[in-house]
């Protein structure tokens, strides 16, 4: 990667610097940061009569609509989110499986060996 930036820095020298500007940094802009620094906080003014009462209540009806389709989309939801997902593949899978039964097995064994230590240990003290 710094290959292609000494070449294209050797190229266009002018260019290179207001690329490097607007390429995105992956940090937030002074602008965004400075607003949720100034601790303003958006509340929700709730009507209490007239139309937009009216709007709100249909608004909350409708959250609590047709349970079977909600149930629906939330179960198309859950496949399309699911074929996002990369699965692994069989040896992955049974490298994964191998070292989480291998865990289990040495803190079984850990915690067992640490019960037996007390055990006795209560035994000789009080015993």
């Amino acid at each position: 990667m710094s290959d292609e930036r000494d070449n294209r820095h050797d190229a266009h020298a002018e260019d290179d610097d207001t690329a490097a500007v607007a390429r995105p940094s992956g940090k937030r802009s002074a602008r965004r940061s400075r607003n949720a620094d100034s601790g303003s906080v958006a509340t929700i003014d709730r009507p209490t009569s007239g139309k937009a009462a009216k709007k709100t209540d249909r608004a909350e009806r409708k959250k609590t609509g047709n349970p079977f389709k909600r149930l629906i989309k939330f179960l198309r939801e859950v496949v399309a989110e699911l074929r996002k997902v990369i699965w692994p593949n069989r040896k992955q899978m049974v490298t994964y499986t191998s070292v989480v039964l291998v865990f289990v097995i040495f803190m079984v064994a850990f915690i067992s060996g640490l019960d037996l230590a007390f055990i006795k240990g209560v035994n000789w003290l009080f015993g």
